[in-house]
């Protein structure tokens, strides 16, 4: 098989795990990313939206409606540093359970790090664009500085309350790292047409998770 022939709707493919496609970029880590989110069957369908450290999509994104909470974000009962903020259990890293790629996709697959996004986000080239590959989807099309293959993520924006923020505009992927300093907020990464940053965003919002294949298995 030769893995630079292999495309899924204009993106690179390396490999498949359990049905679900990865694509190695090069990157130092040798992690696997997904070529799709988690709840997409193609890299241009937005996939579901999750709040952090929840495995189900739902139509309320709420202090209310967060399973880690107990009706605001000072409430926090699981995954805190903080005493402010909650429960103190120290827990900085989404445990398998609470972890949806691993859910929703098999014990294969693992949401990434906040330091596997960054890695990500400064071994690519980014590009926005308007239209990708005819589909009439927004995103953001990353080249690997490594060995030129490819990645997208569509621009599926946000969810909070029963709303939609930012799509077409921004593209949101939650880490599986706690934001140890605010713990309630998780680490994302953040896309849009002028750049990215890596950030804590409030764990009750609604994001993207783009699946990352756990480290040790063999190809």
């Amino acid at each position: 098989m030769d893995n630079n022939l292999m495309f899924n709707d204009g993106v690179s493919v390396s490999g498949e795990i359990c049905g679900y496609a990865y694509v190695d970029l090069g990157l130092k880590s040798g992690l696997k990313w997904a070529t799709c989110n988690v709840g997409a069957s193609k890299p241009t369908e937005f996939g579901d939206y999750f709040a952090w450290g929840e495995t189900c999509p739902k139509n309320d994104y709420s202090w209310k409606s967060y399973k880690w909470c107990l009706g605001d974000h000072k409430t926090q009962t699981k995954y805190c540093t903080l005493r402010k903020y909650g429960d103190v259990d120290n827990k900085a890293v989404l445990d398998e359970e609470d972890d949806v790629a691993t859910v929703k996709w098999g014990k294969e697959w693992r949401m990434p790090s906040i330091a596997e996004l960054t890695e990500l986000y400064k071994n690519c080239i980014w590009e926005f664009v308007q239209d990708f590959n005819g589909s009439g989807v927004a995103g953001l099309f990353g080249t690997s500085k490594k060995n030129e293959r490819t990645i997208f993520f569509p621009a599926a924006g946000y969810r909070c309350l029963t709303h939609f923020g930012k799509v077409g505009e921004y593209s949101y992927i939650w880490s599986s790292s706690l934001d140890k300093k605010y713990p309630d907020g998780g680490y994302s990464l953040g896309f849009w047409e002028l750049g990215g940053n890596l950030k804590g965003d409030y764990r009750l919002y609604g994001q993207s998770v783009r699946a990352v294949v756990r480290s040790n298995m063999n190809f």
